[in-house]
């Protein structure tokens, strides 16, 4: 079972968040460990990420033992990444708006108890490589619940220009665990039984219950109406669709992940059925994948301000090419061992690309809806990815569906040029907080609406052009944080008045766009207003849908109008 986090998993200890104040000039690898907090947090996910990848090996290992199916094989990966995608969106929602807190006491108790019983019954004999199937599908859905809590915990702990260092380090964390925990979960299979990683992962997820249960964080402060489930869902959703710059990063993940999917899904297969080697063997190789990426850590460390995260994911993505290449024509272990080790480089460097992007790209008051929302679309890719070459490996070859997903991935790296990723350490997203709160007769209802906002500009004819491009900035933004349509119009009868205007659901809807609004979309709305040639600034006006009438007349049909006397 691969449990992935992407970037590795987060345990929260007791303390609470980022420090206000970061006194270093310029961060290194090891920055984030000088806080306390993250410290605490590295060492328990450690210690997590060591049984999860013992009990990735002992499962993969007994469902290769007891079918034939290389499909059924690869369908531990889809069991694992499915939940994922069916689960991680909501997850991201109950995240920002419920204590977090609470969730993970819930979902890592539920842990607890699935790896146990999944523990106890091969003991006893009485599992199926469906059964494992079933609880692996379980135990996802558990990691699924987690994951997007785990994403947002480290931008509380560390400042911002330390961020990128935190992200790579919690992928070390991971790949350390992946370089010890198969060949621990080898030895264990090899000399007892499967089971035991099995209960051994349940007390692993146990321990971080008990981290959890210790934690205390600072409340969040509400700053506005409260979002219900179906509009913080769609708030998410609606900000990834109006920010080019995350939907890039996201249709590069899902490339990235169908095309490596092939490697997770087939590498025991390749290990089991061409090489006809044993369990140690394919914890070895997971192993020698978990020192490349911890090396990757240390070379990014030193190197990495050399190369963006776009050239990351280019050479990242063509690593991947030859690892797929060699899996299928390599007959010698030998040579899988340092190809292996390559692909860990390659993978914690693209993995810490694609998260940090997203991470640097998201203000905190949807940053786990967002995040949900690329883990969605990075398990979707190793769900059907594991799906597809399983089965083209079962109906044709395994060397030929290794050479297609080879044949993929070389062909995603085009994909860099309709959606390069850009640097985004710069960007200020703290709440600008500069909007005045409108005038208004009486205290208005958070669910009245809809509502409609005009700003009105004198803006000179030469200017026209320049004004509508940086209004198409500004009309995006609207739509982003909350908008259901916006646009611009100029008067007719004096075309130098032209008013920006944007159509809000509900009144809370509007209050909370004005906490969504942030410093760094001030310098969009600061273009737009330098184009204003009147003698008094841009006038505001909020209008409300006028109490118990409909908000658009409807036509009455002619044949009724004949009708009526």
């Amino acid at each position: 079972m691969l449990k992935c986090h992407l970037t590795g998993c987060f345990r929260q200890p007791i303390m609470t968040s980022a420090p206000a104040t970061f006194s270093a000039t310029r961060p290194t690898l090891w920055t984030p460990l000088t806080f306390a907090v993250f410290r605490a947090i590295w060492i328990a996910g450690l210690v997590s990420n060591v049984g999860t990848w013992m009990q990735n090996v002992a499962g993969v290992w007994l469902v290769t033992t007891l079918t034939t199916s290389a499909l059924v094989v690869a369908l531990m990966q889809t069991a694992t990444s499915l939940p994922a995608f069916l689960l991680s969106l909501p997850s991201g929602v109950m995240a920002d708006l419920i204590d977090r807190r609470r969730l993970l006491l819930f979902t890592q108790a539920f842990m607890v108890v699935m790896a146990g019983i999944l523990g106890i019954l091969t003991l006893l004999g009485e599992i199926s490589a469906l059964g494992i199937l079933g609880f692996t599908f379980l135990l996802g859905m558990g990691a699924a619940l987690n994951a997007p809590i785990w994403q947002t915990v480290v931008t509380e702990l560390v400042p911002r220009p330390a961020l990128p260092f935190a992200i790579t380090l919690n992928g070390v964390s991971n790949n350390i665990a992946r370089a010890i925990g198969p060949a621990v979960g080898g030895l264990v299979i090899a000399y007892y039984s499967p089971g035991y990683v099995f209960v051994l992962n349940g007390i692993s997820f146990l321990g971080t219950w008990a981290v959890v249960y210790a934690w205390q964080r600072d409340p969040t402060r509400a700053t506005g109406p409260a979002e219900n489930f179906i509009g913080a869902l769609q708030a998410g959703m609606r900000y990834v669709q109006y920010s080019p710059a995350l939907y890039g990063v996201l249709v590069r993940t899902f490339a990235f992940s169908f095309g490596v999917s092939a490697m997770w899904a087939l590498v025991s297969v390749v290990i089991a059925r061409k090489l006809q080697l044993s369990s140690g063997h394919y914890g070895t190789m997971l192993s020698w994948l978990g020192a490349g990426a911890v090396a990757g850590a240390f070379l990014m460390g030193r190197t990495g301000s050399r190369l963006n995260f776009n050239q990351r994911v280019l050479l990242g993505s063509l690593a991947f090419v030859g690892t797929n290449l060699a899996l299928a024509l390599f007959t010698s272990v030998y040579w899988l061992y340092p190809v292996m080790f390559g692909s860990g480089v390659a993978w914690l460097m693209v993995m810490t690309s694609f998260s940090t992007t997203v991470q640097l790209n998201v203000p905190k008051w949807v940053q786990a809806r967002v995040i949900s929302i690329y883990m969605l679309v990075f398990q979707a890719g190793l769900s059907v990815g594991s799906l597809v070459w399983g089965e083209l490996a079962d109906r044709t070859t395994l060397t030929l569906s290794l050479v297609g997903a080879a044949g993929w991935m070389l062909l995603s790296v085009l994909l860099a040029i309709p959606f390069p990723m850009r640097s985004a350490e710069n960007l200020n997203l703290d709440p600008a907080g500069h909007w005045p709160e409108p005038k208004v007769h009486s205290a208005i209802d958070p669910d009245d609406g809809p509502v409609v906002v005009m700003i009105a500009y004198r803006v000179a004819a030469p200017d026209w052009p320049a004004f509508r491009q940086a209004t198409e900035q500004l009309t995006r933004l609207r739509l982003r944080d909350g908008a259901l349509r916006a646009g611009v119009f100029a008067d007719v009868a004096h075309p130098e008045r032209i008013t920006e205007f944007f159509y809000v659901a509900t009144w809370g809807e509007h209050q909370r766009q004005h906490q969504r609004f942030t410093k760094e979309d001030q310098t969009i709305e600061a273009r737009v207003k330098q184009f204003h040639t009147g003698s008094e600034p841009p006038h505001v006006t909020h209008l409300l849908a006028f109490p118990r009438t409909t908000n658009v007349e409807v036509a009455t049909p002619l044949q009724n109008l004949e009708a009526q006397p």
